[in-house]
Parts: structure tokens; C-alpha cells; sequence
């Protein structure tokens, strides 16, 4: 899977690549269906589905439409081959993240005790932050959000995860605040998203030095 000088094989981004996705989208699909606190970003989703008359699925779409915008601003031009990326990866990601959270519901994931449900939804803020760390390093394609993350982590803050992750939550913490004002009421913003805000960079951080060690940042 790696080549004799560390890189990945091609056979070895796809692989790695689809095992991040499997793993962000069980671990985002983890803490929609507790609702005890999602990651930022699909929290703020969530809550402008609740908004707005529109499924989860199409508001993580569109919202991941919007970053992909300010990503090329931030880049100072549009660069046609990462927006590809961006689109062949939100697009599944969005419906696979949706659909698991409502099958994890029908199997009745919401009956389960307290202490059990808020352990298994910090082992899905972690597992979002494992996937995250994994594709982010291959940067082959990247979720709109994560290629923000990106792009802020290494253009202007020398590589540092955890500030980075800070400064991309400006945006979907706007939006739920926001959300809050105009409904009264807040979803999937509970323990989860407290811990996702102080120690997903951190997550992300170890998971680079931890999870498949010999994979480093490429394409940057």
C-alpha cells in the first residue's frame, strides 16, 4: 500500500481515502442520531434544516456549496480540479451521513441510557476527527468544510490543527446562534459539541501522529 519512500500507492489514497469517509460519516451519523451534540459543522447544519423546510442530506449539500465559495476566495482563485474534489466528495458523504443517522434511529440508538449514549457520542466526535485526519493527509478530494480547515491551517497558521479548527468553527457557530434567535430552540448542541469545539484540533492533531503513523500531508 506504500511506495519503497513512504508515499502512498495509488491503490493506497483510494483505500485510505474511502476508509476515512466510512469512518467521518459513521462517527457524523453517530452523533446526529444521539442528538447529544454533533460536530460544528452538521450541527449548524441541522439546525437550518430545522429552519428551513429542507432534509438533512440536502442542507449539508448546500451549505458545503457555500464553503466551497469562500474556499476560493480564501485561495484567491478557483481552482476547478479541488472544487471537483470537493463536490465528488459532499455529494455521497452528505446522503451516506443522513441515511445512517436515520437507520441508526430506527434501530433505536435514541433509547439508549445517558452515560452509554454521551460515551458513544464522543467516540463519534472522535471518530469525524480520525476520518478528517486520514483524507486530509492523502488530500486527494476533501469535504468543502475540511478543505477550509485546510487551507486556514497551513496558509496561515504554520500547520497548527488546533487554531485552525477554531477559526473554521466561526461560520457554523454564527449559523446556530443565529438558528437560536429565530426559532427559540437548538438542536444537536449538547456535550458533543462542546468537546468538538475545545478538542477536535487536538483529535486531529494526534490522529496524524497515531493513525496510519507513515502517512504524511501531500498535495499541499
Amino acid at each position: 500500500m506504500y511506495q519503497p519512500n513512504g508515499k502512498p500507492t495509488v491503490f493506497g489514497d483510494l483505500v485510505l481515502l474511502l476508509v476515512s469517509i466510512i469512518i467521518n460519516s459513521f462517527g457524523n451519523a453517530l452523533t446526529v442520531s444521539l442528538n447529544l451534540g454533533s460536530a460544528m459543522w452538521t450541527a449548524s447544519a441541522v439546525n437550518l434544516s430545522h429552519l428551513f423546510p429542507v432534509s438533512l442530506g440536502n442542507m449539508l449539500l448546500l451549505e458545503g456549496v457555500a464553503v466551497v465559495a469562500v474556499n476560493a476566495v480564501l485561495l484567491r482563485h478557483a481552482d476547478w480540479h479541488r472544487m471537483l474534489g470537493n463536490f465528488c466528495f459532499m455529494i455521497p458523504f452528505s446522503y451516506l451521513v443522513s441515511g445512517l443517522a436515520s437507520l441508526m434511529v430506527k434501530f433505536g440508538i435514541t433509547n439508549l441510557p445517558l452515560i452509554p449514549a454521551v460515551i458513544l457520542d464522543i467516540v463519534g466526535i472522535m471518530m469525524i476527527a480520525t476520518g478528517i485526519s486520514i483524507y486530509q493527509r492523502i488530500n486527494l478530494i476533501l469535504h468543502p468544510n475540511d478543505d477550509l480547515m485546510q487551507i486556514i491551517r497551513f496558509r496561515f497558521f504554520h500547520g497548527n490543527a488546533i487554531v485552525a479548527q477554531l477559526v473554521s468553527y466561526a461560520t457554523p457557530i454564527t449559523i446556530i446562534v443565529i438558528t437560536l434567535i429565530v426559532k427559540h430552540t437548538i438542536w444537536a448542541v449538547n456535550v458533543g459539541t462542546v468537546v468538538a469545539l475545545i478538542f477536535q484540533g487536538t483529535f486531529i492533531a494526534t490522529s496524524d501522529r497515531w493513525v496510519f503513523r507513515k502517512l504524511k500531508h501531500q498535495r499541499l
